[in-house]
């Protein structure tokens, strides 16, 4: 009775089948969706038109770039610059600065001390006259080295006494004003032309003071020409007789 039951072919089932299969209809959809066009996304309005407008800008840049123009460049601010005076702002500015380097400022100081009494400088000539002047260079002769050295350069003066008459020779230096030669005219000097000039004279001091205490020296004065000099020597001739009488006197 087993052996009766009829057999059934697979393959006249699936023949006989009128639906598809599980594995055709999978293919089927995936094939249609890769063959089917996607739609397209939809852009916001805005977005469209920055792009177009952008766009007609590059085109109106790109036109005028060719003739020479271009886009409007944006100007730059510099600090430095704007705040940076001009060449004729300088020049008053500098003008400025020197006026006030050289302005001198007007500064008054009150003395700590003030001198009422008025001090008056003595010189021992106050009571004699002056019946002589000459600018002239005096030296002295050296006895220890042998030779001539000077003492100063000045104006030699014969200065004569109110009281007793009496004459000296007097000769400071300039600017110090200290005394070179001091001493009385006596009747025993005598002047001697110095070898080789005419314009000067050479004569023996017995007691010169001009450096505090007496002292013998050989003394020789040089004048700016011979007329000088000989006016020189007449003046002194002239204070030697005075002198002589006055000590003739006085004995």
């Amino acid at each position: 009775m087993a052996d009766s039951a009829p057999k059934i072919d697979p393959s006249a089932e699936q023949t006989t089948s009128t639906g598809p299969t599980l594995v055709k209809d999978e293919t089927a959809r995936v094939t249609e969706e890769l063959e089917a066009p996607k739609p397209a996304e939809e852009k916001p309005a805005a977005t469209i038109a920055d792009t177009a407008t952008n766009a007609a800008t590059a085109v109106k840049d790109n036109v005028f770039a060719m003739f020479g123009g271009g886009p409007k460049k944006e100007k730059r601010e510099e600090v430095d610059d704007v705040d940076e005076p001009s060449g004729s702002s300088k020049a008053k500015a500098a003008e400025q600065e020197d006026e006030v380097e050289n302005v001198e400022p007007d500064v008054h100081f009150e003395p700590v001390v003030r001198l009422t009494e008025k001090v008056e400088t003595k010189t021992n000539e106050e009571l004699e006259e002056q019946t002589f002047k000459m600018r002239a260079k005096l030296f002295k002769f050296d006895r220890e080295s042998r030779e001539w050295k000077e003492r100063g350069t000045g104006d030699v003066r014969l200065l004569k006494h109110k009281e007793n008459g009496k004459t000296r020779l007097v000769m400071r230096r300039d600017k110090t004003l200290k005394v070179c030669a001091n001493h009385y005219v006596v009747p025993d000097m005598k002047l001697s032309p110095n070898v080789g000039s005419d314009r000067s004279w050479v004569w023996n001091a017995a007691a010169d003071v001009s450096e505090g205490d007496p002292e013998a020296q050989t003394l020789a004065i040089r004048f700016a020409n011979s007329e000088n000099a000989n006016l020189f020597k007449e003046a002194f001739i002239k204070a030697q007789q005075e002198n002589e009488a006055l000590f003739k006197a006085a004995e």
